[in-house]
């Protein structure tokens, strides 16, 4: 995760909540004082209810850092951007055997 710097970032591994998901993982990042849950769950907007929440989430395009790494900068204003309780998706490349795709709108 040296791609975000400014932030401080935690993998779920390192929490012990490696088998956790959704709505409780959601909590246990809330729980622990997190503002933001950076995800690559593409339907993570659809399986959650996040009125009320005190965290909000980054949702990527991808997970595959080579990949993401370019669109680092991206990624960070989505972080600064979100609100608590909302979803804020952000493209950041897709990953495809042996290429990655780039955004056709910044093409």
């Amino acid at each position: 995760m040296r791609l975000l710097k400014a932030c401080d970032i935690r993998m779920a591994a390192e929490l012990g909540l490696q088998a956790v998901q959704n709505g409780k993982l959601l909590a246990a990042a809330e729980a622990a004082d997190f503002d933001v849950l950076l995800s690559s769950d593409k339907s993570i907007k659809d399986e959650l209810v996040m009125a009320g929440r005190k965290i909000g989430i980054v949702s990527m395009s991808d997970n595959h850092w080579p990949t993401v790494g370019e669109f680092a900068g991206a990624i960070m204003q989505a972080i600064e951007k979100v609100k608590p309780g909302q979803v804020l998706p952000v493209f950041c490349g897709q990953f495809s055997r042996g290429k990655a795709r780039r955004n056709p709108r910044l093409s």
